[in-house]
């Protein structure tokens, strides 16, 4: 028969979780207390009236803190929350090219490129080949080259033109 563990809980243990003969404690008002016997450390909480909560679990001996463990999580809950709100997701866009592009049409694309830029995107230039372009693979690369030494004052180059099949690739990422 297999005896069933109980469940992994996540985050701090908190009051008779706590299994060891003593901590480093702190109390309510942010002093240090020293080591104190765990008995000693729950019954100052008990009498505050508040949690009893391992703040360094890792710490030799493990340092344990009173405070309101409701109003601890919801701190933590809203700190989390406020970091993923800061948090930036740099994406990929994609701009196709064509090696007989026209220079309006090239003017409209680089328009989108600078916007991308502007945002904090990275940009993947694709030139696409058909046919018989694969035989001037240089109005290519030509073309490729234009759109670096355009962009040079705000982007760097990440990944150098190079051929994936039928077409190349270059990518871009703001400076």
């Amino acid at each position: 028969m297999k005896s069933t563990q109980a469940p992994q809980k996540d985050g701090p243990r908190i009051n008779r979780e706590i299994r060891v003969r003593e901590v480093q404690l702190i109390d309510a008002e942010g002093q240090n207390r020293g080591i104190v016997e765990i008995l000693e450390a729950q019954k100052l909480a008990d009498d505050a009236g508040l949690d009893l909560v391992e703040i360094v679990p890792t710490a030799n001996p493990p340092v344990c803190k009173i405070l309101d463990y409701g109003k601890f999580r919801f701190l933590e809950q809203k700190k989390a929350a406020e970091a993923r709100k800061k948090q930036k997701i740099v994406e990929i866009k994609e701009i196709k090219l064509r090696p007989g592009i026209d220079d309006h049409d090239y003017g409209v694309k680089m328009k989108s490129v600078m916007r991308f830029f502007e945002e904090g995107d990275k940009v993947k230039v694709t030139l696409r080949f058909r046919g018989r372009e694969m035989a001037h693979q240089e109005l290519g690369y030509r073309l490729l080259e234009r759109v670096r030494s355009e962009t040079l004052a705000f982007a760097k180059v990440e990944a150098e033109p190079s051929m994936e099949g039928r077409q190349m690739v270059m990518v871009l990422a703001p400076k």
